[in-house]
């Protein structure tokens, strides 16, 4: 039997979360230390879970590895598990706690908009016609 990584217990609990989205993470928990119980613990030398620096700083989405850790080097998966929730919490929950730029109900803060409009008037103002009509013609296919 082939340890699972931390990588795998992460998204097991990502599934397992989206088919009870209203659970509690306690209950979460529960469910991953049960699931896991027995098995073999994971290898420190791979102690990451998938990146999320495009909805969470680095610092809050790996907030849970040092309890993982502690919990493979002592072999409990209930601090295993636990510090796969903290860093699942971080990822759920960080977007709708800090108001970022990127949240669909803050269209006021559309950032991309702005960009593509200064783009454009960039690109009009810099590119001869005839060199805009190729980049055009290049782009659509």
């Amino acid at each position: 039997m082939s340890n699972p990584t931390v990588t795998d217990i992460f998204k097991r609990a990502l599934e397992m979360r989206s088919k009870n989205p209203s659970g509690t993470y306690s209950d979460l928990a529960s469910q991953l230390v049960s699931e896991f119980k027995g098995k073999p613990f994971p290898d420190t030398a791979y102690l990451t879970i998938p990146e999320y620096d495009n909805i969470v700083p680095e610092e809050d989405w790996t907030a849970g590895l040092p309890v993982t850790l502690r919990g493979i080097q002592n072999e409990d998966w209930k601090d295993v598990i636990h510090g796969i929730i903290i860093s699942l919490e971080q990822v759920e929950n960080y977007p709708k706690q800090s108001g970022r730029e990127d949240d669909p109900s803050k269209n006021w803060r559309n950032r991309g908009r702005r960009i593509a409009e200064a783009e454009e008037k960039v690109m009009e103002k810099w590119m001869p016609e005839e060199l805009m009509a190729v980049a055009e013609r290049n782009t659509k296919g």
